[in-house]
């Protein structure tokens, strides 16, 4: 293991609304996650998993304890130094897909590049590169609207990779696929991790999908507990 891990996050807690209708999303949360890793975040609907995500991949802030990205403070950086951050270092994949309606493939998926300034020749050629390495180079023109789900989910990897990110977050990354195709968005994104040596973190309520990763993190109400405590956890 590495002296510093990629992801340390330590006694996270974070709650929503007041009074009577506080919610508790995350209590005393510590999760190390070494550079390279699978991991996976499970448990029921409502157990804190997405929550907890969110936060360590800096989208959404804790209200109590330390963040910390490869040794660097996470929470003492700057609003736009955490949106550099993420962008350059991290890729993400959601269960929506969130593509721009009535635009590209190659649009879409170079978009966080436009957002960098990234130079139109440049953001193009490395577009096309992501995307045939994902076999879809010949979708490039195409209406991302147009596609199917796997097709569109294979987009969003390609969006995800385009940055060349050191952690890919995947939340639910197969929730609105059917088996046959979940399963190969399950197979590129672990093939990412073993052979680009991407740090991978994927949320989710499927056990399956769960046990292909290095290891597995339980969540219940907000806490993290032993897989023996949780058996179901994902049912």
């Amino acid at each position: 293991m590495s002296a510093v891990p990629v992801i340390d996050a330590r006694n996270i807690c974070k709650s929503y609304g007041k009074g009577d209708g506080r919610f508790d999303a995350l209590r005393d949360v510590t999760l190390r996650i070494e550079r390279g890793e699978c991991v996976a975040i499970v448990g029921k609907s409502g157990s804190g998993k997405s929550t907890l995500m969110h936060i360590i991949a800096m989208l959404d802030t804790p209200d109590a304890g330390s963040l910390a990205y490869a040794g660097e403070d996470a929470l003492a950086l700057s609003p736009k130094s955490v949106s550099e951050l993420r962008n350059q270092e991290f890729g993400f994949v959601f269960q929506q897909f969130f593509l721009t309606p009535g635009t590209s493939v190659l649009d879409n998926v170079t978009l966080p590049l436009k957002i960098t300034g990234e130079p139109s020749k440049s953001r193009k050629a490395r577009g096309l590169e992501v995307l045939r390495q994902l076999e879809l180079e010949d979708k490039a023109t195409s209406r991302a609207t147009d596609l199917s789900g796997g097709q569109k989910q294979r987009v969003v990897i390609s969006r995800a990779l385009v940055n060349e990110p050191s952690v890919i977050f995947a939340d639910e990354p197969t929730g609105n696929l059917d088996s046959a195709t979940g399963a190969i968005v399950q197979d590129t994104l672990f093939a990412l991790n073993r052979d680009l040596g991407i740090t991978l973190v994927i949320v989710t309520h499927d056990e399956e999908l769960a046990a292909r990763c290095d290891r597995q993190v339980f969540l219940r109400d907000g806490v993290l507990v032993a897989p023996a405590q949780d058996r179901g956890a994902a049912a």
